[in-house]
């Protein structure tokens, strides 16, 4: 898709953010967000201090723009057991090693907007997080109001899990969160409502079966026992009978 807002066609490339991209950075994270951050955190990011993150740029861009940054995405390794979402995985806590990928923040200028470059800069993360063998999921935030990010989160399969009130509070006034999560190398979340009562229907019929199965046994077995009973006493009858008819038929002989 081509913005046609842009004189030309772009050249977009992904590459790791730097020290020199600090200025751009922190006047592109002013500029997006109602959130003021802190220099530390950009000196993590540039330096990569417990942070990772990814730079899109424009090649095409003239008068020594080609580098520069047009769009951005920051993440932070954190532990599952450390993490909030902690209770909507499906992991065994025997493994304390067991990690998620947390997005910090993601931006693009807004003239390079709709060219799928948001998208790229998650699937990023995503392919990085899938990368590493104890990563369980990718998870962020999202302000309720920010429909346009709630939608590609949405279009890019991320399950959204939990809304939390208030949970950021700008200029006086607090608004709520979305937390989405995307699960990566078997990762998943404990079984939902309707997983819950699929699983409980099916544990249900499977038990049904097992005592329709047992009483069919039975009733099989007393019919067989019936059924015995039923040969032995034609046999007794037909050889009672049998003996009066012998009687008979010898006292008939006598009485001749």
């Amino acid at each position: 898709m081509v913005n046609p807002n842009l004189p030309r066609r772009p050249t977009i490339c992904y590459r790791p953010i730097q020290p020199a991209d600090l200025e751009i950075l922190e006047q592109i994270h002013t500029d997006l967000f109602p959130i003021r951050y802190e220099s530390e955190f950009f000196q993590n990011v540039v330096n990569g201090q417990d942070i990772v993150s990814w730079a899109a740029v424009d090649r095409s861009r003239p008068n020594g723009q080609s580098d520069e940054l047009i769009g951005f995405v920051t993440a932070r390794i954190v532990l599952a057991r450390e993490s909030e979402i902690g209770d909507l995985l499906n992991y065994d806590p025997s493994k304390p090693d067991q990690t998620l990928v947390y997005i910090l923040t993601l931006g693009v200028v807004e003239s390079f907007r709709n060219l799928g470059i948001a998208s790229a800069l998650i699937r990023e993360v995503i392919k990085y997080a899938s990368s590493i063998p104890t990563c369980r999921a990718v998870y962020l935030h999202v302000i309720s109001y920010n429909n346009p990010a709630i939608l590609l989160y949405k279009k890019m399969s991320f399950k959204c899990v939990r809304r939390l009130q208030g949970f950021y509070l700008i200029d006086g006034q607090h608004y709520d969160s979305y937390l989405f999560v995307y699960y990566v190398n078997g990762g998943r979340s404990p079984c939902s409502p309707l997983e819950l009562v699929t699983a409980t229907l099916n544990h249900m019929r499977n038990g049904l079966k097992l005592v329709f199965g047992r009483l069919w046994k039975n009733e099989d077995r007393k019919l067989v026992s019936k059924w015995s009973k039923c040969k032995e006493s034609h046999c007794l009858i037909s050889t009672t009978q049998s003996r009066k008819n012998l009687t008979a038929e010898c006292t008939g002989y006598e009485c001749v």
